[in-house]
């Protein structure tokens, strides 16, 4: 494998993390690869700004990285969406975070959250997955579920 696809696949599949739940399971379709990158995401939100309108610029820094990364990782795996591609996930829950107190409530929240709808993909982000092509189509759906994952637990940490 030539030098520049090994580090686009490094990079999407958050260094390999996205191989992982293959590995341990023996099946070949990458099953649970989103959420080994989401616990990624998690894992590295220790060593991300801790102020909010940091934190906001970072993530919206990331963004096009990760739409830039997600298309060459696309074409390099020859499959659009190729479930090792797990950037978009990092960067959706990144997203659920956003001007959030980092509270283990929201932490578990955002996490919960987001995997219900990245999975479940109600309207209108299943629309955006299916009609948007390349690597934005790619990050898009995720970052919405972000979002909404975000108000979702503002809403519910107004009950708690």
């Amino acid at each position: 494998m030539p030098a520049k696809d090994f580090l686009v696949r490094f990079l999407a599949s958050g260094g390999f993390v996205s191989y992982v739940p293959a590995r341990l399971t023996g099946f070949k379709k990458f099953t649970g690869s989103g959420m080994a990158g989401t616990v990624l995401a998690l894992l590295l939100v220790p060593f991300l700004p801790e102020d909010r309108t940091l934190f906001a610029a970072f993530c919206l820094a990331f963004l096009p990285f990760s739409v830039w990364i997600a298309g060459l990782a696309s074409a390099s795996y020859g499959t659009h969406d190729d479930p090792r591609i797990v950037i978009d996930e990092v960067i959706g829950y990144w997203t659920a975070l956003l001007f959030l107190e980092r509270t283990p409530f929201n932490l578990a929240a955002a996490f919960v959250l987001f995997r219900a709808l990245d999975t479940l993909k109600p309207w209108p982000i299943k629309k955006l997955e299916t009609s948007v092509r390349g690597g934005f189509g790619i990050i898009i759906d995720d970052v919405l579920a972000g979002l909404e994952a975000n108000l979702l637990t503002r809403l519910a940490s107004l009950f708690i």
